[in-house]
């Protein structure tokens, strides 16, 4: 129960600082927060957990205000990179990370083509995945850093857990 509360709270705290901070002040040189921290739960938590994570943190950068883009999109991106960051992250979760930091600008700009966007071209595509993976890049193994220490600091206290095991007094 406090490991999803804790992943809702980094969820919410990425879309604040990305909306807030990342947008605003860094421009158009700015990461991804909202899939780094997607990316970085999903090492953590494992590929069904990764995609819940990844379709919840998608939907809720779908929603910020602004969204010119159709709605699901990033949704059904991160899904898919929280499940495979999930199934990857196991054995090396830096590169699992990066992987997702690289394909996201891709995927998005790629899935919004096929929607039929009318901003993407290749000519966007071309000049703004490099620019945004480069960026996520560089951010990446901070981001990964402080989620795992905030997401493991609520399991070392001991007692996180409401129902300790429920074979525990039986023969």
């Amino acid at each position: 129960m406090l490991r999803n509360l804790t992943a809702a709270l980094l969820l919410v705290a990425a879309l604040v600082l990305q909306v807030s901070f990342a947008n605003r002040l860094l421009g158009s040189f700015a990461p991804d927060l909202v899939l780094l921290t997607v990316a970085a739960l999903a090492v953590l938590r494992g590929p069904v957990p990764g995609a819940v994570i990844g379709f919840f943190g998608g939907l809720g950068y779908d929603l910020l205000p602004p969204a010119n883009h159709t709605l699901g999109q990033y949704a059904l991106v991160m899904c898919a990179l929280g499940y495979v960051a999930g199934r990857t992250g196991e054995r090396l979760p830096l590169l699992a990370v990066l992987l997702c930091a690289v394909a996201e600008p891709g995927l998005a700009a790629g899935l919004g083509a096929l929607i039929g966007s009318p901003g993407v071209t290749w000519t966007v595509l071309r000049t703004a995945w490099p620019r945004e993976a480069l960026c996520n890049l560089v951010v990446a193994p901070l981001v990964l850093r402080a989620v795992t220490a905030l997401h493991s600091q609520r399991r070392r206290g001991g007692g996180g857990e409401l129902v300790t095991s429920w074979r525990r007094g039986t023969a």
